[in-house]
C-alpha cells in the first residue's frame, strides 16, 4: 500500500519555497538592474531562511554539518555548497554589484538546479522522481522571483522576463503533469495556469501602461507557485507500494 512519506513536512517544504523564490529573486535582479541593492539583499534572506527551515527539521542540530561530507554523492551537499557561494558573491555584490551580481546569479541558477535535482534523487516517490520535476523546479523558481522582483520594479525588461518565466513554468508544469499526474496537485495546478499563468500575464501586459497593476502580477504568480510547491513536497509525496509480479503458491498434495 502506498504512503505519504513523512521525513519532509512543511519545513523542507520551505526550504524550495523560500530557496526558489530568493534565487529566482537573484536571477532577476541581476537581468533587470531592479532597485538597486534591496532585491539582492530580500533574496540572501530568503535562500538563507530556506535552509534555516531545514535545519529546524533536524533532531540534532549540530549533524547539520554532516551535509558537507558528501559532495560527489549528494544533490543536498552540493545544494549547501552552492548555497555557500550564492550567500558569498550575493553579500559582495551588496557592495561591489559589479562582477559579483552576475556571479550571484550564475550561482543561483545552479541552486535552484540542484533543488530540482534533489526531489529527481528521491526514486522512491513517484511524484518526484519523474525528469521533468528538474524542469518545473528550475521554472518557477525563475517565476516567482521575478514576480517578487516586480514589487521593487516595473521597468519594462523586467517585465518581459516576468512574462517569459511564466510561459516556461507554465510548459514545464504541463510537462511534469503528463508524466506524473497526480490528484493532490490538480487543484493547485488548474490554479497555477490560471491565475498564475493567464491572469498574472494579463496583469503583467497592464502593468506597461499601469505600473499597479505589475505588483498584482507577481502576487498571482507566488501565490500559486508556493501553494503547487507546498503540495509537491507535503501531500503528493506517496512511498511507492511494493510490486509482487508472481505470488508464491503453496503447493496441494
Amino acid at each position: 500500500m502506498n504512503s505519504l512519506q513523512k521525513h519532509w513536512d512543511a519545513r523542507a517544504a520551505l526550504n524550495f519555497i523560500l530557496g526558489g523564490m530568493g534565487a529566482g529573486l537573484m536571477i532577476a535582479a541581476a537581468l533587470a538592474h531592479a532597485a538597486g541593492r534591496a532585491p539582492i539583499l530580500l533574496s540572501l534572506v530568503l535562500v538563507a531562511a530556506g535552509l534555516g527551515a531545514v535545519w529546524l527539521e533536524i533532531g540534532k542540530k549540530f549533524r547539520a554539518l554532516n551535509v558537507f561530507i558528501n559532495p560527489f554523492t549528494s544533490w543536498m551537499t552540493r545544494e549547501s555548497f552552492i548555497a555557500a557561494l550564492l550567500i558569498s558573491f550575493g553579500a559582495a555584490a551588496m557592495v561591489k554589484p559589479q562582477p559579483f551580481l552576475p556571479l550571484a546569479a550564475a550561482t543561483a541558477l545552479v541552486f535552484v538546479w540542484c533543488q530540482g535535482r534533489i526531489l529527481h534523487a528521491s526514486k522512491g516517490i513517484p511524484a518526484w522522481r519523474a525528469p521533468q520535476v528538474v524542469q518545473f523546479i528550475v521554472s518557477t523558481g525563475l517565476a516567482e522571483g521575478a514576480g517578487l522582483a516586480l514589487f521593487f520594479s516595473t521597468e519594462p525588461l523586467l517585465l518581459t522576463w516576468f512574462a517569459l518565466a511564466l510561459v516556461l513554468r507554465a510548459v514545464a508544469w504541463t510537462r511534469y503533469a503528463a508524466a506524473a499526474p497526480s490528484a493532490a496537485l490538480e487543484s493547485p495546478g488548474k490554479a497555477l495556469l490560471q491565475i498564475g499563468t493567464v491572469a498574472a500575464l494579463a496583469l503583467a501586459l497592464a502593468g506597461a501602461w499601469f505600473p499597479a497593476a505589475a505588483p498584482l502580477a507577481g502576487a498571482a504568480a507566488l501565490a500559486t507557485g508556493l501553494w503547487l510547491k507546498f503540495a509537491l513536497v507535503t501531500r503528493a509525496a506517496f512511498n511507492q507500494g511494493y510490486a509482487l509480479p508472481r505470488l508464491p503458491v503453496r503447493g496441494t498434495r
